[in-house]
């Protein structure tokens, strides 16, 4: 069985769905320290040929709070992030499929951090057709005091698995050999390149999946979804990849 375990994100960029579409578990992370300078709440969309940055603001909390310790800003509007995301996109070509699935997540009335995130990923999924179960760290492993690479493995044989996927852009954090000693597989998925028509401009890449769906709806990019490659690590090469937006 494979597994993958990430950070949630906020409509994560296409490669995020590629790997929950590669393995038949995918676990988020809840007890995990919130990172201010990471993806997990903002990412960016295509608006007049540039990337601009959108954001799900949080209210304020100590620098130590987990991500499920962490709550949506009170004066959150939904309404005018929508707006601006409709602005921007109106003309494509798949507009009227997507928005409707911005809005819900958006909107989505959940004022813990982590619950809105896992919300916008299981929405996402289904409206990919992604039948991944996406399940939550610690309702698998409970509390518990392993960090980094020992808490994946936990984690892994907890729920039985024999491969383990990571973003080929985490080639460094894990060594196979620790794997390969608790009968787990280790491999990275490497994404193809990709490209596609963004209003005819020069194509800006690593956006979020709300891009990818705008210009390609959910047929297109369902075939996306499947152009990646799983490898050993002495065969993957990671380069100018983002952190994992």
């Amino acid at each position: 069985m494979r597994v993958a375990i990430m950070q949630p994100y906020l409509f994560p960029y296409i490669g995020y769905f590629q790997l929950i579409a590669s393995v038949d578990r995918f676990v988020i992370y809840d007890a995990v320290k919130y990172t201010k300078k990471g993806w997990i709440n903002r990412n960016r969309f295509l608006r007049d040929g540039e990337a601009v940055t959108f954001t799900l603001p949080l209210a304020r909390g100590a620098d130590e709070l987990d991500i499920a310790e962490r709550q949506v800003a009170g004066d959150f509007a939904p309404d005018k992030l929508c707006a601006q995301i409709a602005g921007a996109y109106r003309r494509a070509p798949f507009f009227a499929e997507t928005m409707p699935l911005v809005e819900a997540v958006l909107r989505h009335r959940a004022e813990n951090l982590f619950l809105h995130l896992r919300e916008g990923l299981t929405r996402t999924c289904a409206h990919l057709g992604i039948a991944t179960p996406i399940l939550t760290a610690s309702e698998i492993e409970g509390r518990t005091d392993l960090r980094k690479q020992d808490r994946v493995l936990g984690l892994c044989e907890r729920l039985g698995a024999t491969t383990y996927v990571n973003p080929i852009g985490g080639t460094a954090l894990y060594d196979p050999q620790e794997f390969e000693a608790r009968g787990i597989t280790l491999r990275f998925l490497k994404a193809r390149p990709l490209a596609y028509l963004q209003f005819g401009a020069e194509f800006v890449p690593w956006l979020s999946i709300i891009d990818v769906l705008m210009f390609n709806g959910r047929d297109g990019t369902r075939a996306m979804l499947g152009e990646c490659d799983l490898l050993a690590r002495h065969e993957a090469a990671p380069a100018g990849l983002p952190e994992a937006a």
